[in-house]
């Protein structure tokens, strides 16, 4: 789901101190912080096994082995407050409540575990006890964001809107801070039916970025219920020409076009509460870690368990840092009934495929696409995983489908028709495939990738050579570093009998790709053929030991034995 410029504001501004959540920064300790002088060697054991766990990014693992180093030095904050982080990014959630309690006995100021009490605090209805212990967090951007939001939801419930929407206008912090206090503060005042309040905030929040999916979703919402359904519409229309599968929009477009009044975003303070999480969560990103947006994620559906965003963006994070296991945990948290479920299905097929289990994977995605053949997007995710495994012709018939959905072809996407070309070509039906490259090339006459293959086929049947020169030189010009395109343009000189040209492009390709067989096996050709025999066999030799496919070693080895006829073409 799209959350780009978002999702950069916060990484860029947030995300190198993501996990110093707190001011003290205890997230980032080191083994000599954690393991005082003269405790037994089963606590230090039991720390280096969590560390491992960590870098592997094994959240369960890593949380047992620092729960049991725990369990030798209770008290320590620092060990407190990474188990309960992890313990909440797992979504134990009572396991987190209990060490959120110990850790503010020995660091009353932890954000971390002041977070978990409040949170536990709104899911009570206790939304005094939810402010008296977030004003107590120490105040690191982050954190210092996090409690701000919660505490004006907070106000809100407690009936006091004006100082709500107040407390939310008074958080000052890095600029980043903007677009989640105006998207805030266009939520509580709809809540609080206060509509030009609402829209004068959620436009604000709109213009900074207008690709966020909350932000869209919330500014239609806005707009509509303030009786501007006209602009709503128009807001949801752009988005989704560019997200046409979108569920959420799509059913909130289809609910405005009928005359639905939609409720707010967030009709409670609880609501509101996991919306702050939520986007949070969403935002922050793994480059450190997973487990402080999944912690963020976790709790915002603890506190709204019908909204299903949260669980899409929490197995998104794991699947992200090739956490399968866990990303699949959470996607088959998403009930059948939620429009969200192909999003989870097709995320799910993506992860199994991942870990070897394609055609459970591929049943996962296939319940998408035989309810809605037009949902390319599944369509392509289908056809994807099929041609990893060189399952063309499943593929192409995956594709075939999506094709036969299409109105207009002139408009279509180039690439399903290029996938569908190259899945029929390694299929051996070169006349459909020609036609779909063809037809790839129609929609985007410069697109590289058709350029290249259309280009190298012809080359490779040796017809339309001068044409197929053309469109290869086309594709390198622009893509002069790929070593690949790079490779066709010198076996476009190799056929059409231009051997220096052929074994200086050959050569760059090689050095921009000297790990693949193809393009050292095509060298040699070159070079033997240039008269440079004693490098074009080393050139073989070196080809044959970069594990070809079974075929092409045969070819490789019998030039190895007896070199290339005096005339001909290469089979290569």
């Amino acid at each position: 789901m799209a959350r780009a410029a978002l999702t950069s504001l916060l990484r860029l501004a947030c995300v190198a101190g993501a996990l110093a959540l707190s001011g003290a920064g205890a997230l980032a300790v080191t083994a000599q912080d954690l393991v005082p002088d003269g405790l037994p060697t089963s606590l230090s054991g039991a720390y280096l096994a969590g560390r491992s766990a960590d870098k592997a990014h094994d959240i369960s693992a890593a949380a047992t082995y620092y729960g049991a180093a725990l369990a030798d030095d209770y008290d320590n904050p620092a060990l407190l407050e990474r188990v309960l982080v992890l313990r909440l990014a797992a979504g134990e959630i009572d396991a987190a409540q209990s060490l959120a309690e110990r850790l503010v006995a020995a660091d009353d100021r932890n954000p971390i575990a002041r977070l978990v009490l409040a949170t536990e605090a709104i899911k009570g209805g206790d939304y005094e006890k939810a402010k008296t212990g977030l004003a107590r967090s120490a105040q690191a951007p982050l954190a210092a964001l996090t409690g701000g939001l919660l505490g004006a939801w907070a106000d809100f419930a407690l009936g006091h809107a004006d100082a709500a929407l107040a407390a939310v206008d008074s958080l000052s912090g890095p600029s980043w801070y903007g677009i989640f206090k105006d998207f805030h503060h266009a939520a509580i005042a709809d809540a609080a039916g206060r509509s030009d309040d609402a829209v004068a905030a959620i436009r604000r929040a709109y213009n900074t970025d207008k690709t966020a999916l909350r932000v869209v979703e919330s500014y239609a919402r806005i707009l509509a219920r303030a009786g501007k359904s006209d602009e709503a519409i128009q807001a949801l229309e752009t988005y989704i020409a560019t997200q046409p599968l979108n569920p959420v929009i799509r059913d909130l477009l289809a609910d405005l076009k009928a005359g639905k009044k939609p409720a707010p975003i967030a009709a409670t303070a609880q609501q509101g509460a996991a919306e702050v999480l939520y986007g949070l969560g969403s935002a922050i990103g793994t480059d450190e870690g997973t487990e402080l947006p999944a912690a963020y994620l976790q709790s915002a559906h603890y506190l709204d368990p019908d909204a299903f965003l949260p669980l899409i963006a929490l197995g998104d994070v794991f699947q992200s840092a090739n956490q399968c296991d866990e990303a699949l945990a959470v996607y088959g948290r998403v009930p059948a009934s939620s429009p969200l479920i192909r999003n989870a299905d097709i995320q799910s097929g993506l992860c199994l495929d991942s870990i070897g289990k394609t055609d459970e994977g591929a049943a996962h995605i296939k319940r998408v696409t035989d309810s809605d053949p037009s949902d390319l997007e599944a369509i392509m995710a289908l056809g994807a995983v099929y041609r990893a495994h060189d399952r063309f012709a499943e593929a192409a018939d995956v594709y075939s489908k999506g094709i036969a959905t299409i109105a207009d072809k002139a408009k279509a996407d180039w690439r399903i028709f290029y996938f569908r070309g190259v899945s029929l070509e390694r299929s051996k039906r070169w006349d459909e495939a020609e036609a779909d490259f063809k037809q790839a090339l129609a929609i985007d006459p410069n697109q590289p990738q058709v350029l290249n293959y259309l280009g190298y086929s012809w080359v490779d049947k040796g017809i339309h050579l001068d044409e197929a020169l053309k469109m290869i030189q086309a594709a390198v010009d622009r893509r002069p570093n790929d070593g690949y395109i790079v490779d066709s343009l010198g076996w476009a000189y190799f056929r059409l009998g231009r051997l220096d040209d052929a074994v200086d492009q050959l050569e760059r390709a090689v050095e921009l790709k000297p790990e693949d067989s193809v393009i050292n096996d095509h060298l040699g050709d070159a070079l033997w053929k240039a008269g440079r025999k004693r490098e074009a066999t080393f050139q073989w030799a070196h080809a044959r030991d970069l594990d070809p496919e079974p075929e092409e070693r045969a070819k490789i080895v019998k030039k190895l034995e007896s070199g290339m006829p005096a005339n001909g073409g290469s089979d290569g």
